[in-house]
């Protein structure tokens, strides 16, 4: 009798021989799902994937984030090879998210839109050849000698820092490439993109989690552009690009006075906005942003720049007009629904915004999150005629939130951790990560909560980010990104241990695995005796003077 394995695969038992690749199973028996991946325990699988022993494996399709990211790793590498073919010896620099899609920059090279359609058409060429992602073992000396005869010195220098001696490779259609993570089968699966011209580079857009079936379509968002080409900008003055830079400034370079000066930019960038709100004579300054994008410290640091500017502000948390608990709307899983608008007490708000600026004392209310409603009594607040109002909110920049208030008198800020800081050219550090461990290690830090803790939120956090915060940031009128180019080098100290306790049994072994990899990348910085009391990333790490 010929030997087989068990799978147990969405609640069905599925015998197949030794050497049978998980591509050939979802081909045969899940041929109606358009599975891209498999996770095994809590470690994700490619499709080629082939299993040795029982196992009970779970499905994955692009519904699911690290389905997203193996399509998209996998796009990125027909888009590099079409280029290279078309454009031979450019240098290719992914840069960042752009909505359902990621910004590329061709360096050195003056880009047209025939010259775009020229690489559109070679990548559907590559996609039509089908051709297969290879996974292979490199020792680092092969690895680094190959991708120095390539120029890849940026790749070299990464992987110098890595604290491994083999490195797995991926070769297809005679080119080699260092992703860290999964791939498709092949080139044949990337069957949904779109190429566009956005100078001075290109955006390769990819699906929406709702509809895998055709790239979404591309949205204007001249504000955050705007935003992270400032922040190009500061990489520049720091002399700062990817992992590799970073590491070479903390291991032999002056990493206190790389310091000093990345958290000079953010104050100088805070005094700016101070004063443009004080020349604009605004009296409500709303400031929104996703989570841990260190709104409060960033609110409090503006409100020290307009005393200098001559104004004395008043602060007002919005989390203080959450309605009682059992008033919130549920959402889709039954749960209270924090992060929509209706949570909120906005006709009360309206009213007691109304009243400050025309110059009446308010009792402003004060929430408790220990019993989930307001406490009996407030705090009593009244204005004079030209001090403003800094408010903090996820939904600051939601135009029913101060609907009763007229444009003129408002100032609008969207705070966000838009991390520019990539492992090399071709490998990127996503800013949900970046926030993602800035609010693991707060979380930690002053809630005693665990990695499972925070990452069991982290989902509803952000379906709540792209349904109430997103749409609305280019409704600001300044963007503030509050990275810090020297932050992955602070966190990792805090964050690495608290992932490596994540067992391969927990349901986010995979999240939990794919940044302990990242963060492998980076030297840990000891000089934390030299970040700011009020720093934005005490805000996560503790510390932070404006708390105590």
């Amino acid at each position: 009798m010929e030997k087989t394995l068990k799978l147990h695969i969405e609640g069905r038992e599925i015998s197949v021989r030794p050497g049978t690749s998980m591509l050939e199973v979802c081909q045969s028996e899940f041929a109606q799902r358009r599975v891209i991946a498999v996770r095994v325990g809590g470690v994700l699988k490619g499709l080629r994937w082939k299993p040795q022993r029982e196992s009970t494996v779970q499905l994955l399709t692009y519904a699911d984030e690290e389905a997203r990211r193996v399509y998209e790793r996998s796009a990125r590498y027909v888009f590099l090879m079409a280029a290279e073919d078309v454009l031979p010896g450019t240098r290719v620099r992914i840069e960042h998210s752009a909505g359902y899609g990621v910004y590329a920059d061709l360096m050195g090279c003056t880009l047209s839109a025939a010259l775009v359609e020229k690489i559109d058409a070679r990548m559907r060429e590559i996609i039509a050849a089908d051709l297969p992602f290879e996974r292979e073992r490199w020792s680092r000396e092969e690895a680094m000698a190959y991708f120095e005869k390539r120029g890849q010195t940026d790749t070299v220098r990464l992987l110098n820092y890595r604290p491994y001696y083999t490195f797995d490779v991926y070769t297809c259609g005679g080119r080699s490439e260092y992703f860290y993570g999964e791939m498709l089968p092949s080139t044949g699966w990337v069957d949904a993109f779109a190429l566009r011209l956005h100078l001075p580079g290109v955006v390769l857009q990819l699906p929406e989690p709702a509809d895998p079936t055709r790239p979404a379509a591309f949205v204007e968002r001249p504000k955050l552009m705007r935003a992270l080409s400032d922040t190009a900008r500061w990489n520049a003055i720091l002399h700062c690009q990817n992992a590799a830079d970073l590491n070479d400034i903390v291991s032999g370079g002056d990493v206190r006075g790389f310091m000093r000066v990345n958290e000079a930019l953010h104050e100088k960038r805070i005094a700016e906005i101070a004063g443009r709100i004080v020349a604009g004579g605004a009296r409500v300054v709303l400031i929104a942003g996703p989570s841990s994008s260190g709104k409060t410290t960033f609110s409090n640091r503006l409100c020290v720049q307009l005393r200098v500017c001559g104004k004395e502000p008043a602060i007002i948390s919005l989390d203080n007009y959450y309605l009682p608990r059992d008033q919130v709307p549920k959402n889709e899983q039954g749960k209270p629904d924090l992060e929509c608008l209706e949570s909120l007490d906005v006709p009360l708000f309206n009213r007691q915004l109304v009243a400050l600026l025309q110059g009446e004392e308010v009792e402003l209310p004060i929430y408790s999150f220990e019993v989930h409603h307001r406490l009996e009594h407030g705090t009593r607040l009244r204005l004079r005629a030209d001090q403003p109002i800094v408010i903090e909110g996820i939904h600051g920049l939601n135009p029913q939130l101060t609907r009763d208030v007229p444009s003129d008198v408002k100032y609008r800020i969207y705070v966000s951790a838009l991390t520019q800081l990539n492992l090399d050219d071709h490998n990127r550090i996503r800013t949900t990560d970046v926030r993602l461990l800035r609010r693991m290690v707060r979380d930690h830090q002053f809630r005693g909560a665990s990695v499972e803790y925070t990452m069991d939120m982290w989902d509803e956090v952000r379906a709540g980010e792209e349904k109430h915060i997103f749409p609305y940031q280019e409704e600001a009128d300044e963007m503030f990104n509050s990275t810090l180019l020297y932050e992955l080098s602070v966190l990792k100290k805090y964050a690495y241990p608290m992932l490596q306790s994540v067992s391969e049994e927990s349901r986010w072994y995979t999240r939990a695995h794919r940044l302990l990899k990242f963060l492998n990348y980076f030297l840990t910085i000891d000089a934390e005796d030299e970040i700011p009391p009020t720093s934005i990333l005490r805000e996560f790490i503790g510390g932070c003077t404006f708390y105590i």
